[in-house]
This record gives structure tokens, sequence and C-alpha cells, in this order.
């Protein structure tokens, strides 16, 4: 039996990628082995998001390349659709396919087999992609939460990023996939399904029907088995009426929402192309912390962007300390080369990106750990994950994440109290099974 390997760089949405994919190599006959193994083929799923995930992009090939030089290596992604020239020059590669086609990534290895020493190229020109590749889930994950991707493509075009020109244009599944794709996952034991997109908050805006996010969420929340439904990143400008009330009003739907923000200055906001302003952000963070009490708002956050100064630095520390965030990671400035930002001047220096970087993350671990001191005395529901060494690991349905040593059993619900402040969450004791 031939056997593949994966590996997987970047988001969310590229691991769920990456699932699909091994399904498919399985329902092929191909056995899948750890990418540390040798093996007859090696899959990489690339992320572009900086030029630093190139890099890693580019190491990954040469490293499995010297595990088996003999081996078939296919190389996918975003990388690989926006700079399928540099990858074909890497040695051993030998098929490169983007980030639409992946339901042909068997036969193309194949041909790769057969037509010894020619690369075969399935990288199509993304901006004309009008339809959701809708590859069904063949094989399930080992994970205890699910991930289930809804949507394909974005529109935002934000100056630091190239995901707009990898992905596409917005593309949306059908509802009818969207229920079927979580009836098999619920089938399988997940008990929590996290919906995933590249640009999620616009789910059904290409169907011209008046299909939302809210409908995709309503397909799946009346599904027997379902215990959770959790939500990945959204635009806060994309939250609809609708959306929040389903949120507040069914129990199944997690009170978490993560918000990038980005910058809390409105020059920097403007130069990353954002469409708001503080005081549209700070608006719209109210109208949801009032529609939906109690919900927790995570957010990311770049430092260093062109053209920061530190007095819009602190204005910004300043600005994200109001807003009482429950978490935010920080991520420092990365030039990507084809955005119009890695061309603007006034670059940041890197020491002084580090610094900024520091000085924000102080910031979040206050905002954070105060977050997890409101809830301590309280019974929440956690979703046990992982388990090190008989520690056990999960996240509430706020996204509060719990230890205890108790006994459980991984992927199952339970009513956790909550004790003491403990590593980047909560220590706690098991109450029961949560109903």
């Amino acid at each position: 039996m031939a056997s593949a390997a994966f590996v997987t760089l970047g988001c969310k949405v590229n691991q769920f990628e990456t699932e699909v994919m091994e399904g498919l190599f399985k329902e092929a006959g191909y056995e899948i082995v750890e990418h540390s193994q040798p093996a007859d083929v090696y899959v990489i799923n690339t992320c572009s998001v900086t030029s630093l995930g190139d890099k890693k992009s580019r190491q990954l090939i040469r490293r499995v390349q010297r595990q088996n030089s003999e081996a078939i290596i296919a190389v996918t992604g975003c990388y690989a659709q926006i700079a399928p020239e540099q990858i074909k020059a890497i040695e051993g590669v030998r098929v490169v396919l983007g980030t639409a086609n992946r339901r042909r990534i068997v036969e193309y290895v194949e041909q790769a087999i057969l037509q010894n020493g020619k690369i075969i190229d399935g990288v199509t020109d993304i901006m004309k992609v009008r339809e959701f590749e809708d590859i069904p889930l063949l094989d399930m994950p080992t994970r205890t939460r699910a991930f289930l991707k809804i949507q394909e493509g974005c529109t935002n075009f934000c100056s630091y990023c190239i995901i707009p020109f990898t992905r596409g244009p917005l593309r949306s599944r059908p509802l009818d996939g969207v229920r079927r794709e979580a009836e098999k996952l619920l089938a399988n034991g997940f008990k929590e399904i996290v919906f995933t997109g590249i640009h999620l908050g616009a789910y059904g805006r290409d169907f011209k029907d008046g299909t939302s996010l809210a409908d995709a969420a309503r397909a799946v929340l009346d599904l027997p088995g379902l215990r959770r439904l959790r939500l990945s990143s959204l635009e806060s400008i994309e939250l609809s009426d609708e959306l929040l009330a389903l949120l507040r009003d069914n129990p199944k739907f997690s009170h978490h929402l993560h918000l990038p923000l980005q910058a809390g200055s409105d020059d920097v906001l403007k130069r990353m192309n954002r469409h708001y302003d503080r005081g549209e952000f700070s608006r719209l963070l109210a109208r949801v912390r009032d529609a939906v009490p109690g919900v927790s708002v995570s957010t990311d956050v770049i430092v260093g962007f062109p053209g920061e100064t530190e007095e819009m630095f602190a204005e910004s520390l300043e600005y994200i300390r109001s807003l009482e965030f429950s978490r935010m990671h920080v991520f420092p400035y990365s030039p990507r080369t084809g955005t119009p930002a890695a061309e603007m001047p006034d670059q940041v220096p890197e020491p002084v990106k580090k610094e900024r970087v520091h000085r924000m993350q102080a910031v979040a671990g206050e905002m954070a750990q105060e977050y997890c001191r409101s809830y301590l005395g309280t019974t929440q529901r956690v979703l046990l994950e992982t388990d090190t060494d008989g520690e056990k690991d999960g996240l509430t349905d706020t996204y509060i994440r719990v230890y205890t040593n108790d006994e459980a059993e991984l992927g199952e619900i339970y009513d956790v109290c909550l004790e003491r402040l403990y590593k980047d969450g909560v220590y706690g004791t098991i109450i029961n099974t949560a109903d």
C-alpha cells in the first residue's frame, strides 16, 4: 500500500482543507502516515499570509525531499496559488495545486507517478472561480472540536493582506451541504462544530437571494447531538441583528465572537483599508454586548504597521484597554510582497516593532486575566480537548481555557467549577457531566 503524509501551515481553514485531502487519499487506498516518517507522497498545504510563511513552506518542501528523494511532493494552498513558478523550481516538487481543484489532487499525484519527472501544474486563475468547492469529508478528524468550512474567498483587500489574491472572490457552501457535513460530524461523535471561512461574515452574499450566516447557523442548530456551535473570525461590521438574536436566544450557540480590530489608531486603520474607524468599532462592540449579555469578544491586533508613530501606538494602547477584550492575539506587522503596505514609506524598524509587541502583549495579558477572574466561583460547561500527563484542558462556551486533573473523557462536556487563575486560563473541579 502506498503511503501519504500531510503538512499544514497557516489557518484553521487550511487545517480543514488538509483533512478533506487526507480523506481523498484514504478513499483511494493510501495509508496516511506522519510527515516525519518516510512516505511515497508528501502533501504540503502552504500559507502565504506573510513572507515568513512562504519561507517556511520552502523549508518544509526541502525537508521532506531529504527524507525521501523518490517521493512525489505535492504543494497546495495559498503560496502555491500566488507563486507556482517559485515552487516548481524547488527540487522534488512534482505537483503544484493552488486553492482550487483540490478534489483532483489524487488524480494529479497519480499522473505525476506515471509521467516520471514531469511537473503537474493544476493551478487555475482563482479570480475566475465562482463556485464553492464542496468536497465531502471522507475521513473524520481526530480532534474533539470539528471545523467545518462553509465559505471561501475575500473581497476586503486590506492593504497588508495577500489573501484576496490567493483565495479569489466570495463563494459559499450551499445550505444543504453545510447541514449534510454537520450531520456527518455529529454522527461521528463530535459535540462542537466551528464554522470557518476566509471571509466568514460574507457567507451567502454570492447567492444574491438574501441567504446569510444566520441561515447557515440555523441549518445546523436544530441537529440532534450538537451541543455547541462556534464561529471563527468575523468582521464586526458584518454582524447582523438577526445573527446576534440567534446567538443570544439559542443555548447551543457559543457566546464568543472573534472580531479583529487590527489597530487602535484611526490613521493606521485608514492606511490598512479597514473600512471603519475607532468610533464605529466602539459602537459596534457596544451593540454586540447589548444584544448578547455576557458575550466574550476576542480580537487581533497588528503592531508596527508602516507609518505607526509612537503617539499612534500609545493611542492604540489606551483605546484597546478601554474595550476590555477577553483575549487578544498580537502580531508584529510583516511586509508581504505584492501588497500595498509592503511599498508604503515609513516602515517601522524591527527593534521598535518588537518592543511595541511586548507592550501590547502585556495589555493583552492583563485583559485576559481580568476576564478569567470575573468567572471565578462560577460553574461553566467545558469541552475537554487534550490530556497532558493527566492534566486535561478545554474551553468554556465563552472561550476560557480550563484545566483540571479530575478523571474525565476527552470530547465530552462537563460542568466545571472555576476555582483559580492558572496558566493561560483557570483551574477547576468537575462537578458532573453536562446535560
